[in-house]
């Protein structure tokens, strides 16, 4: 199958040649891009999304892209201090076109591709969207690329130690985001608490985090939203790059460093990169060093492809690799010190407390876990007729494996492979008359192998497939859009025997005991989406949307049975689970001036047969446990879920480059029907605020510029809304982080010579917890009475980034 998917892939990409030199029958766009008093714009970023293709303005303004189709297409101008321009122009007729940019101190008028039939403005979308720049990601300081996300409302991170995040979108995590990334849904075996998303942060350029169930291009499971990793925009035709990045992190030590290459010449199109990462253990000043929190990760992308008049071809290879320590909290009793397994001198298994050369050194500890991620993604746009037909075939393998016998320290126990086969096709046609429409088909073949000889969740395949049709159409200042998706997904699970010795055996073994019991379960679902925006004035904009969500019950879910050693408990599927489905409403208001930007997200969502986890409890009233670990069973309820998110930026007249930012996110998660212990969803995100002030410098004499400086706080607030019943979780104090940064670019002769970043978090190092940390369950320290583990403490980052234009 893979050979027979080789030669259509090398026979397609050769048409592709053939076709575009023989039937070439493009065309040129060149002109000006200047300021409103006609002083010229330099590195004005001219960009066609649909082609992945573009051009910078020089010195004096000017500006030449060729190669283009005898079409009408969208056009994006985009420069920093300046609001975008987003227009449709026609090629068949204009060959030359001037712009005249807007300076402005925020940036307005964005586009987004997320869950949209094509390219719309952020204001005309009627579900709410974050977009989070380049800029923002380089700002700060952050572990992963969750972490980097975790700041935004309405947004928060499920953590295991410094190393490993998951994303949240408004209370709802695990399955029920999507995370795309190289245009297609990225697969890792979401289902586990300490299963991160394998993405390395240096690759993505700018992310656009949709919230809610509205998005119908990706499949089911997105019912709290979708998260779009986007990587850099192709350089324009000509262009060669090279760019290093380093990075330093005080408190755990974290070394990083990147470097990419890319170019464009001709019609070949390139971009590789290499990234490594590695930390020791991270501390606080409750817990000292954590023992087992540190990791390393590897990653390497290379992009290959050809861009012409007709589109572009592209093939997009990935490899990651993480290497994190599993922290379980273990202490000793009279001193509370972590303690870490040791190979006594009689060759037996013992316990002695971590030294400072084990928190402080860059080798594994014991235990820890081995994950690679192999991706390989061919993503096609090809224009056809006044429309254009968008293919995306992906692989990807996913390894997993965890190791924790010090007698045998390279022997794993479990050992996860998953392989996923991604697909998706959709046409897109002529917008017309402020008309866009979009359909298509798409969906991904699982297969699950257990290669260990410890089991958590069975061996298992699935297949995915669903049909979808999405549109919007601008009436003057009303934008409409909708759609509708169907989706059936089919998992099977096969049975598993183990004898007297936990070893796979047949079931007609006489000492053969059923682990897992085979099961097939088919689960089908209708999504789907309407709703408006709305340009009240040339101030105030409004969006109401209703949406209809689809989830089906992950594998850990339905079939789970044993120890998961990440998490340190016991988990038990349920195998009669029922599908979710939700119903959400979303509101919208905004506001927008040249000194003002506010905006309010209010929403409100039901969902039926809402799946959780909850602990058990045995006969004598005490925790259940098995093998050694508390045991917990997944659930279902109903389950009702509102909230809302609120920001604004204040940057008075003539201060225009003072900043004063806020946000507030709040979310209440209920099960319906149910007595006080049991009425609070389990693990839902405490209240969040965050302020800011920010001062941009956008030039200071001939060697800064895109300077800036930035103070702030996040608080975090009390979470008592807490599943009581059985102990599940315990409450959460408030707390409040401070943050500061500052930065920019050194220049050289009108050249970046390069770019400082200095972000410090947790200033003032607060001892906390967060309410979404898995590691505040693990045990009690007997000599101080608290129980857990406690985040980070202060961190302070030096980033640098060296470009280098060939």
């Amino acid at each position: 199958m893979k050979k027979q998917y080789s030669i259509t892939l090398l026979l397609f990409l050769c048409s592709l040649f053939t076709w575009a030199e023989t039937n070439d029958n493009s065309t040129s766009l060149h002109g000006k891009i200047t300021e409103s008093n006609g002083t010229p714009v330099i590195g004005a970023n001219i960009y066609f999304q649909e082609l992945k293709a573009g051009a910078l303005s020089d010195t004096l303004g000017n500006y030449s892209i060729n190669n283009l189709p005898k079409r009408t297409m969208l056009i994006q101008v985009s420069s920093i201090g300046h609001n975008m321009i987003a227009q449709s122009i026609d090629l068949k007729t204009i060959t030359k076109k001037d712009f005249q940019l807007e300076e402005s101190v925020v940036e307005m008028n964005e586009i987004v591709v997320t869950g949209q039939a094509g390219s719309l403005q952020s204001i005309k979308t009627p579900t709410p969207i974050t977009i989070v720049t380049n800029k923002e990601l380089l700002q700060q300081s952050s572990t992963n690329i969750i972490d980097a996300l975790s700041s935004q409302p309405g947004v928060n991170q499920i953590t295991t130690g410094s190393g490993i995040s998951k994303p949240v979108i408004r209370g709802l995590g695990y399955n029920r985001v999507v995370v795309v990334d190289d245009g297609v849904r990225q697969e890792g075996q979401q289902w586990g608490d300490e299963h991160g998303i394998e993405i390395d942060e240096n690759d993505v350029n700018r992310v656009e985090i949709l919230k809610g169930p509205a998005s119908l291009l990706y499949g089911s499971d997105a019912m709290a939203g979708v998260i779009n990793m986007i990587p850099a925009p192709i350089l324009p035709q000509g262009k060669m790059s090279l760019n290093a990045m380093t990075n330093y992190q005080t408190n755990n030590g974290l070394w990083a460093y990147s470097l990419d290459f890319a170019g464009h010449k001709k019609l070949f199109v390139w971009d590789a990169r290499y990234s490594r990462k590695q930390a020791h253990d991270y501390q606080n000043k409750y817990d000292g060093y954590v023992y087992g929190s540190g990791f390393s990760e590897d990653a390497a992308s290379a992009l290959l492809g050809i861009n012409k008049y007709w589109g572009y071809s592209h093939l997009t290879l990935n490899y990651y690799h993480l290497t994190p320590g599993i922290v379980e909290g273990e202490r000793d009793s009279t001193t509370g010190k972590f303690i870490k397994p040791i190979v006594q001198a009689d060759g037996t298994t013992g316990e002695t407390t971590a030294t400072g050369s084990d928190n402080t050194s860059y080798r594994h500890s014991m235990p820890y876990q081995q994950v690679s991620h192999y991706k390989a993604v061919w993503n096609n746009n090809i224009l056809l007729g006044e429309g254009s037909l968008k293919t995306s075939v992906g692989y990807q393998q996913n390894r997993r494996q965890e190791y924790e016998d010090v007698l045998n320290p390279t022997q794993y126990g479990l050992y996860f492979q998953l392989h996923t086969v991604n697909y998706d096709v959709h046409y897109l046609l002529e917008e017309k008359d402020n008309y866009s429409f979009s359909f298509g088909v798409n969906g991904m073949y699982q297969k699950s192998l257990n290669l260990g000889t410890e089991y958590l969740v069975p061996e298992y395949h699935l297949f995915d497939n669903g049909i979808f049709a999405v549109g919007s159409k601008t009436l003057g200042k009303v934008t409409i859009s909708g759609g509708v998706r169907y989706d059936h997904r089919s998992e099977t699970g096969d049975a598993l025997y183990l004898n007297a010795e936990d070893v796979k055996t047949t079931a007609t073994a006489p000492d053969a005991t059923e682990r897992f019991a085979a099961f097939k379960s088919n689960f089908s679902g209708v999504s789907g989406s309407l709703g408006a925006s709305y340009e009240l004035t040339k101030n105030w904009d409004m969006k109401l949307n209703f949406s209809r969500g689809f989830r089906a019950p992950n594998i850990s879910e339905l079939s789970s049975n044993g120890v998961h050693e990440g998490t340190v408990r016991y988990e038990i599927g349920d195998p009669n689970l029922k599908a979710e489905t939700s119903l959400q409403v979303d509101y919208e208001l905004g506001y927008e001036t040249k000194h003002v930007n506010a905006k309010l997200n209010l929403f409100a969502n039901n969902i039926n047969n809402y799946i959780f986890s909850r602990k058990l409890i045995n006969q004598a009233g005490t925790d259940s446990i098995r093998e050694g670990s508390t045991c917990y069973k997944f659930d279902s309820g109903n389950a009702q879920i509102v909230g809302g998110e609120f920001y604004i930026d204040i940057h008075p007249h003539p201060l225009d480059w003072l900043h004063f930012e806020n946000s507030f996110s709040y979310v209440s998660s209920i099960l319906k029907n149910q007595s006080d212990s049991t009425k609070y969803i389990p693990f839902t995100p405490a209240a969040k605020w965050k302020s800011d002030i920010r001062a941009d410098i956008n030039k200071i004499g001939k060697y800064l510029q895109n300077g800036f400086i930035s103070f702030g706080v996040e608080q975090y607030f009390q979470q008592d809304k807490i599943y009581w019943a059985y102990n599940t979780e315990t409450e959460t104090p408030a707390y409040m982080l401070l943050n500061a940064s500052i930065g920019g670019d050194i220049m050289w002769k009108r050249h970046t010579l390069c770019s400082i970043y200095i972000a410090g978090t947790n200033l003032a190092d607060i001892a906390y917890q967060s309410h979404l940390s898995r590691l505040k369950y693990t045990d009690v320290n007997e000599v101080t009475g608290r129980t857990g583990v406690y985040n980070m403490g202060r961190n302070i980052s030096f980033k640098l980034i060296v470009p280098v234009n060939l």
